[in-house]
Order: structure tokens, then sequence, then C-alpha cells
């Protein structure tokens, strides 16, 4: 089977490894015979309703998201349109910000968002930076990971975050919680990049992904993930190391 990933503005959001969650995904998808056929949509491009199993969005400066803030807003009907139909997607830190409603820079501009989570962001006067340890309660894992954003986020009615803080500041360094997930969409903070640490999340977004083709998702063949748990037990340690929120 072909797994389709429509990779959002890749020339815009693109700081923060996130071509190396996308190589994570397409290792790890042929390692049980599937193909990851990736395919850019950018500014104008046309969101592919129906052919895009995984949308993916990564993160990027105030400046690029200003830049393609309008266009992701076009797009947000195509986009829960798709995600109606059964579409996974996953957003990091810049990415994960416009899925929300809105987005307020440093400068007071109201950055109109996608609209698919129900959540919105303001920018805070001090960043919020280093590893971060979440308690995933729905998947009973832990994800870990590495944050640096301003921005301040706000879940809304009906949101569920994606974890727990255990270290770290999450959010928006005094709810306790970190991402957002609503079905299969996911919004994160977390990069670094984030799949390489935490194979199971990694596999979980592959299976939601081939879930929009196959109806449910597949249950996926074990990988030897011997160094992959060890990226994510050194970066866990050093989140717990770190601390405390904000």
């Amino acid at each position: 089977m072909k797994i389709r990933v429509g990779h959002l503005y890749p020339d815009y959001l693109n700081i923060y490894a996130d071509r190396g969650n996308i190589a994570v995904l397409a290792q790890r998808a042929a390692r049980r015979g599937y193909d990851l056929e990736v395919c850019a949509i950018g500014v104008g491009d046309d969101a592919r309703v129906g052919e895009i199993d995984l949308y993916y969005i990564g993160g990027g400066q105030d400046r690029e998201q200003a830049l393609i803030a309008p266009d992701i807003a076009g797009k947000g009907p195509g986009l829960g349109e798709a995600v109606a139909a059964g579409a996974a997607v996953l957003a990091v830190c810049g990415g994960y910000q416009l899925l929300g409603s809105s987005y307020r820079d440093r400068q007071g501009a109201e950055l109109p968002g996608s609209g698919l989570l129900p959540l919105h962001t303001v920018a805070g006067e001090r960043r919020m930076i280093g590893d971060v340890l979440l308690q995933c309660e729905w998947a009973g894992r832990t994800l870990a990971g590495f944050e640096n954003h301003i921005g301040r986020t706000h879940l809304e009615g009906g949101a569920e975050p994606l974890g727990r803080v255990l270290a770290g500041f999450g959010n928006d360094g005094s709810s306790g919680f970190e991402g957002c997930r609503v079905g299969r969409v996911v919004g994160t903070y977390l990069h670094g990049p984030l799949l390489p640490r935490n194979p199971w999340f990694a596999d979980w977004i592959l299976a939601e992904a081939a879930a929009h083709q196959l109806g449910e998702p597949p249950v996926l063949e074990p990988l030897n993930d011997e160094l992959e748990l060890l990226a994510h037990s050194v970066s866990a340690e050093r989140a717990r190391t770190r601390g405390g929120r904000y």
C-alpha cells in the first residue's frame, strides 16, 4: 500500500528538523512493506482533498507564519473536509499554532489559522526553551522532545491535550498540558525532531494515516527500536533533570 503524505509549506516551515520526521515515517513504513509518497503543498496549491492520507506541517518563525497564514486559513475548509473523511494531520510548533483559529504575534498582528483545532495562541514576553517530557494518558506512553516557542497556546472547548507535562513548559507554562489531539489531528510544540526518539508515536501516526484507506488502523509489525528507545531515554532524563514548569 502507498501512504500519501501532503507536506504543507516545506519551503517556509522547515526549521526544526521537520524533514527528519518525514524520513522516520518513510523508513518505518518501508520496513513494513509500505511506500510513503510525499508531495509538497505550498501557497496557492490545492489541498488535494481525498488524495492525502496524512498532512504534515512543520515549524517556522513569525515572518514565515505571517506569509502563509492567509493561505492556510483559505485551505481550512478543504482540510476540514479531508479530516472528516479520515485523513490524519501532524503539526509541529509554528504549524501547530496555525491549526488553531488564530495566532497573535509579538507585534500584535492577528494571523488567521485553519481552524482545524479548537485553540488559539498569543505570543508571550519570554521564550519557553528546553527538553520536555509528557505523559500521554490516552496511550499509556511518554513523549520526549525539545520545545522553543514564545507562543502561549490556549485550548478551547472540545480540545484534548496531547499529554500532561511531567517536565518542561508545555502549551502555556501554567496549564500543565502540552499539544492538542482531536481524533487523528495532532498538534505539538515538541520537535528536535520528534519522531526519531518516540517510535511508538511515529507508528501511531503511520497507522492512523493508513486507516484513511483501510477504514481502521492496521496492527504494525514491531521493529527493533533499540537506538530509538535509547534516544528517548536520554531525552527524557534531560527533561527530568531540567525539572518543573515555568
